[in-house]
């Protein structure tokens, strides 16, 4: 839903170490964890719950096109989380509810995701289907997941981690959990 900034060589090479390293501590499970991001003015928690599902168009961003074209499965749990917004969080959960397919926007011309080099017969960029599941009653910020110490590991806490598509640990979505129940 939004494009990734670049990092330098060395954030990135550390920054891969750790996702790859939360990536096959998810694979021990048949069902695995994400968040995704996008900007709520964009697409928010409430137009999925409206729309039920949706493709998840518009990343260009290999590593984050890697996951959603050969990780995410059907049935996957994604953290949707809200960025740049007044507040910054994880705003509910939905499900991979698709497999991964190419991404239309990058044979469109109008589209400001248009891919020249991509071709139908050679596709580029990839995204999956998510479904709505729940919208959580408040949004658990980026600051409180900063402050709790066992989510410290999580690649979004990373400094330099801009990925719109991101691993999570079971035990980090079962922290988040954990959170919005303590409040409610």
């Amino acid at each position: 839903m939004i494009a990734e900034n670049g990092l330098q060589s060395a954030q990135r090479s550390n920054l891969t170490a750790r996702l790859t390293a939360t990536k096959l501590s998810l694979t021990s499970s048949a069902m695995k964890y994400w968040l995704m991001k996008s900007e709520p003015d964009v697409y928010s928690i409430d137009s999925l719950a409206k729309d039920k599902k949706t493709w998840w168009e518009n990343v260009r961003n290999y590593q984050a096109r890697n996951f959603m074209m050969n990780d995410m499965s059907v049935g996957d749990i994604v953290l949707f989380y809200h960025s740049n917004a007044e507040v910054t969080g994880i705003a509910g959960v939905a499900t991979v509810s698709h497999a991964a397919k190419p991404d239309p926007t990058q044979f469109e011309k109008k589209s400001e995701y248009f891919d020249p080099k991509a071709t139908t017969e050679k596709p580029r960029w990839f995204c999956v289907e998510v479904a709505f599941k729940q919208k959580f009653n408040r949004v658990v910020t980026l600051a409180e997941i900063k402050a709790e110490k066992s989510l410290q590991d999580m690649p979004l806490v990373q400094a330099g981690q801009r990925l719109s598509v991101q691993p999570v640990g079971e035990n980090h979505y079962k922290k988040i959990l954990n959170i919005l129940a303590a409040t409610k």
